[in-house]
């Protein structure tokens, strides 16, 4: 059974010993010393030549000379992905990249990889893995791309393997390569300024509108939107601090959380550019002025209710008993907005999509809508605007620390990006008539 002790456990040095017949055949034995103070011998026979023993026992010193040496030898391929995915990538990634990876691992790699040992693994394994997985769905196909290619470097750098078999192995050439880290936003599913507006009069008299204002004027994602506090919010120079989200934290089991918190939960933010400090536009910052209101005139209701009490979570969006509200709870309500005022059936991200959109349009420093959106770097293609069918903005995918390798991070430190994004003015307009 592996385990964090088996898998980080090294080699400090080596002795290779002579070749010798065994069992009637060639071979020779190297006796490792480990940096946990054991020892131990393994044997490499089976060679009917002396010469064809000396050539695999050079083999053998140029590996552990290398550290390619196999640490752990014939660890079954199902064993080792579910250790990878268990115990080294949930505690570093988010819930929903976990379930995504884990329906990778157990709908198709364990089927496909199972009777093999993770050392027998090639190149020609990968790549008609890759063909498989791509022949059901595109998306199947990428996302057990990068399972198996951040499973099999991890595997390299613990030396479990030799040889990295996805190094230069690509999907099918029918394949089309998408641009590194862009997501495609359809100009149909983001609204205009006169949509925009009839939203949020719309929302103004439902449990969402902080969420819908919050999103689309200043196009912070649902999770971060559940997670706001009024300690978050600078009162006196009007900006606010987006520093957590709330959802599920891979590190805990639902036996663990309290009842109806375990989707609930606060959790570091999407990457570590996700955490910054916006102006806040004058409309929404006289709705957080209403609920921080609301919610004191709650408490002291509340307070001495012994059946349900306050939950004094200091939360901005939340219950009449200070409890934050889940995931779901924006659905319905949003859903039925958009049927209601003849609105484009999108997507609630597609409001943060929207805000992009509208910067995009109003020609805004690009730097500084990445900084604003909270993505790792800028890659905003300003040539494709309005006038063509896709608009191509920057989607950070899930860092982590074993695919840092592949991913370029880029902090702008400039001083003067900001000052070219003033947020409110560019909806003032409609502000003033709202």
């Amino acid at each position: 059974m592996l385990n964090e002790t088996i898998i980080n456990r090294r080699y400090v040095s080596y002795n290779v010993f002579s070749v010798i017949k065994l069992k009637n055949k060639y071979g020779f034995r190297v006796k490792l010393f480990f940096n946990d103070g054991s020892e131990e011998i393994r044997q490499f026979g089976g060679h009917k030549k002396k010469k064809d023993a000396e050539i695999e026992r050079n083999k053998k010193i140029v590996q552990l000379e290398n550290h390619t040496f196999v640490v752990i030898p014939r660890i079954k391929f199902k064993d080792y992905i579910t250790y990878w995915l268990e115990k080294v990538m949930r505690p570093n990634i988010t819930y929903n990249s976990y379930i995504s990876y884990r329906n990778i691992v157990q709908n198709y790699a364990i089927p496909y990889f199972e009777n093999l040992y993770l050392e027998t693994i090639n190149a020609g394994h990968i790549q008609k893995f890759y063909n498989t997985t791509t022949e059901k769905y595109e998306s199947i196909g990428r996302l057990a791309k990068v399972v198996i290619t951040t499973a099999m470097q991890y595997a390299k750098d613990k030396n479990l393997i030799s040889i990295d078999p996805t190094i230069d192995i690509e999907l099918p050439k029918n394949i089309k390569k998408k641009k590194y880290r862009t997501l495609e936003i359809d100009k149909d599913k983001v609204l205009d300024l006169e949509q925009v507006k009839i939203l949020i009069r719309a929302s103004k008299e439902t449990p969402i509108y902080l969420h819908i204002i919050f999103a689309v004027l200043m196009g912070l994602r649902k999770q971060e939107i559940s997670g706001l506090k009024f300690s978050d919010v600078d009162f006196v120079n009007k900006k606010i601090h987006i520093q957590r989200q709330l959802g599920v934290n891979p590190k805990k089991s639902k036996e663990e959380c309290k009842p109806k918190t375990y989707t609930k939960q606060e959790i570091k933010l999407k990457t570590y550019s996700s955490d910054r400090v916006l102006d806040i536009p004058d409309l929404v910052f006289e709705a957080i002025l209403e609920a921080k209101s609301r919610y004191e005139k709650n408490r002291s209701r509340r307070i001495n209710d012994k059946t349900n009490p306050f939950f004094d979570g200091n939360y901005i969006c939340c219950s009449t008993y200070g409890k934050p509200r889940s995931k779901g709870f924006i659905t319905p309500y949003y859903k039925k907005l958009l049927k209601d005022n003849g609105l484009p059936d999108i997507k609630f991200h597609d409001l943060r999509h929207t805000y992009t959109t509208l910067l995009l349009k109003n020609n805004k420093n690009l730097k500084a809508i990445s900084e604003i959106l909270g993505h790792a770097s800028t890659i905003i293609t300003s040539t494709v605007y309005f006038d063509k069918d896709k608009i191509v903005i920057d989607c950070n995918e899930e860092l982590n620390n074993f695919i840092e390798k592949v991913i370029i991070k880029t902090n702008y430190n400039d001083d003067n990006i900001i000052t070219d994004l003033d947020t409110p003015s560019i909806f003032s307009e409609f502000l003033r008539e709202l």
